[in-house]
């Protein structure tokens, strides 16, 4: 079973993803990678040497094409899933907001297409753990 918890802060080194809570048009941002036939709030995993901002901003951009924002930090979070690829261990992230005034023509990366929708795609990526990061969004008056 996976579970989700929210923090204040924690360690820097301890923070391995950014994850983007994104909007444009006051409409949800979701994004479809090439290969999964399923929709994920934009984010992915911190290269060496980069700030937890800088990871944030560097996915938003790669997933989405925005060129144009707002961005702000939420809260940390963690996942424990017995699937996930830290064995099972609690591993943490940090949950963004993004305000998306322009987006870049076309997409260059990974991601096949992005969608602006008033509500959460049917098949998502991540159906344990998406919804509950969008309601602590929601909790903490960032939608």
């Amino acid at each position: 079973m996976t579970e989700v918890k929210f923090y204040e802060n924690i360690t820097d080194e301890l923070l391995k993803f950014a994850v983007i809570i994104s909007k444009a048009q006051n409409k949800y941002v979701f994004c479809k990678h090439r290969n999964r036939d399923t929709w994920e709030i934009p984010g992915g995993h911190r290269e060496a040497g980069e700030s937890i901002m800088d990871t944030a901003k560097r996915e938003l951009y790669e997933e989405t094409g925005a060129l144009e924002y707002t961005i702000k930090p939420v809260c940390v979070y963690s996942v424990t899933a017995p699937d996930n690829m830290n064995n099972g261990e609690e591993s943490f992230g940090m949950l963004f907001f993004a305000d998306i005034k322009h987006f870049e023509a076309e997409l260059s990366s990974e991601i096949e297409k992005i969608v602006l929708t008033d509500e959460l795609p049917k098949k998502l990526t991540y159906p344990d753990i998406q919804p509950c990061l969008i309601e602590e969004a929601k909790k903490r008056g960032y939608l």
